[in-house]
């Protein structure tokens, strides 16, 4: 993030509680186990994007099946790959240590076990004092290791949940709370909220199955709260659209956000940095009620770009809808100025091909407030696949009013799967406000009107040549909500969350708020 954070006047709920959110990827993998991409490529792609990160090694697969020649391709690289990152362990702290920036950058180490039987688990350290790769075979070990070894300093969550039991889904009779006070609900692998999402599990390892989703697990009388994260095997978290958390605290330091974590006070998100936050009463996100209590939630929303629709669910069900569109209730409208999402996409072109950007974007007649860069890495995860990225001068700069930036495109490898990149400003403007594009040399001007009727788009030469997309400007009340929403007190065993889907298909699944 480029300029002013989110302001307290655009997430008045949230610092009435005393927090903001932060974004960060705890769950993605790099060349120091099975991945490609080096540690401190992963450690400078995160920091343009994120504001804590855990880079995983691949660690210990108990019931590996090592017998099965049919899959020995598979077995051989996870047996190197484990060998790689026992040999890398400690030294990887160092360059842990030299990334991490109070108050600024947070770096937690981590790894993960491989489980058919009781499904995988991302391993998380509170502190980067050099610590030991912990291996176990079933949860229950796991966490009596842990907590022996390092008290509360150290949290392990199931991912990729959505598979089915016995095929490294989670298993529901094996969690152990105290260990997994969160669980990953999204990630390249597929959404694992729900039976039927926008995202399936489209991996070789098959689909999701709906007793291993995350509603299944809540309906069990299982708490816990909400991840999401790239699963990135090419050394870029953060990498837009695969997944992400927010985790509300009141500040970006270590303990705070382990605190908040262990409160459950998170968000899974697909790609846009986006805000959404609700309470009953003095409970927020995460939190827990008493029966018969509130009969009113409060929610606010900032988004990414134009929200579709807020829902909220209740013990499975979708109890309550907000359409923006329908139900204006904007946070903040300036007088004489109107403030909205500005984003330029990069990219296109003739398949197999990449093109290496160079540009500006300025803005007249209006203010740039902030910057948040939404760039992806390549889609390798398997190493039979073949490399990843070698080369990311990717940089973004933001001066006044002006955008520079120097950012290589790949183009879309098929028809339905994007590969663009791009730069998402918050601006305020005046009704005569204009943008200039410059692209290798070509300029381009929109003025603020014809963003609001709808999206500009050009190419930098013929048919098939890289192309660029300035988005439609969201008006206020399109991006934003705040409000009450009536609910029947809630009773014992209860449980509610709220959900986002933008126009632009990216998602923000807040944290349950249960009832003792």
């Amino acid at each position: 993030m480029l300029g002013e954070r989110l302001p307290e006047r655009l997430q008045p709920l949230a610092s009435r509680f005393g927090v903001r959110p932060y974004y960060g990827d705890i769950h993605n993998h790099c060349d120091i186990s099975y991945g490609h991409g080096s540690l401190e490529q992963a450690l400078r792609r995160a920091r343009r994007q994120l504001d804590f990160v855990s880079v995983t090694g691949h660690a210990y697969w108990p019931d590996m099946p090592v017998d099965d020649p049919r899959v020995a391709h598979i077995v051989d690289f996870h047996v190197k790959g484990f060998a790689r990152l026992e040999k890398l362990w400690g030294t990887h702290f160092d360059t842990l240590a030299a990334a991490d920036e109070p108050g600024v950058f947070t770096v937690f180490p981590g790894y993960e076990i491989h489980s058919f039987a009781h499904g995988d688990y991302t391993i998380v350290y509170r502190d980067i004092a050099r610590q030991e790769v912990i291996k176990a075979d079933t949860p229950a070990e796991l966490h009596a290791r842990l907590r022996a070894a390092y008290g509360d300093g150290v949290f392990a969550f199931p991912h990729h949940i959505g598979y089915r039991l016995g095929a490294r889904g989670v298993n529901w009779d094996t969690v152990v709370e105290d260990l997994s006070p969160v669980m990953e609900i999204i990630s390249m692998h597929g959404c694992s909220e729900t039976s039927v999402m926008d995202r399936p599990f489209l991996h070789s390892m098959g689909p999701s199955d709906g007793q291993s989703t995350a509603r299944h697990g809540l309906n069990r009388g299982i708490r816990f709260g909400f991840l999401g994260n790239t699963d990135h095997h090419s050394g870029y978290p953060g990498s837009y659209g695969h997944g992400r958390s927010a985790v509300y605290a009141p500040e970006n330091s270590r303990t705070a956000l382990w605190d908040a974590v262990h409160r459950r006070r998170t968000n899974a998100l697909t790609g846009d940095a986006s805000h959404l936050f609700f309470a009953i009463g003095d409970a927020m996100q995460g939190g827990s009620v008493a029966a018969g209590g509130h009969d009113m939630l409060e929610l606010e929303a900032v988004a990414g770009g134009a929200i579709d629709y807020i829902d909220l669910i209740r013990n499975g069900d979708v109890v309550g809808r907000v359409t923006p569109d329908l139900q204006q209730s904007p946070i903040d409208t300036a007088d004489g100025s109107m403030e909205t999402l500005l984003v330029l996409e990069l990219g296109w072109g003739a398949r197999g091909k990449f093109h290496d950007w160079q540009g500006s974007l300025e803005l007249s007649g209006g203010d740039i407030l902030s910057v948040e860069p939404r760039l992806r890495g390549s889609e390798v995860v398997s190493p039979l696949e073949g490399g990843g990225d070698a080369k990311d001068e990717n940089d973004i700069r933001l001066s006044g009013n002006r955008i520079d930036f120097t950012i290589r495109s790949i183009a879309n490898p098929n028809n339905t799967t994007a590969a663009m990149q791009a730069i998402a400003a918050r601006i305020r403007i005046t009704p005569d406000a204009r943008v200039r594009l410059v692209l290798d040399g070509q300029s381009f001007e929109a003025s603020a009107e014809r963003l609001l009727e709808g999206a500009l788009s050009g190419n930098l030469g013929p048919i098939d040549s890289p192309a660029f997309r300035l988005h439609p400007l969201p008006r206020p009340h399109q991006w934003q909500w705040r409000g009450g929403l009536a609910i029947e007190p809630l009773r014992k065993g209860d449980w509610i969350y709220a959900r986002m889907r933008q126009a632009n298909g990216q998602w923000n699944w807040a944290s349950p708020i249960f009832c003792e």
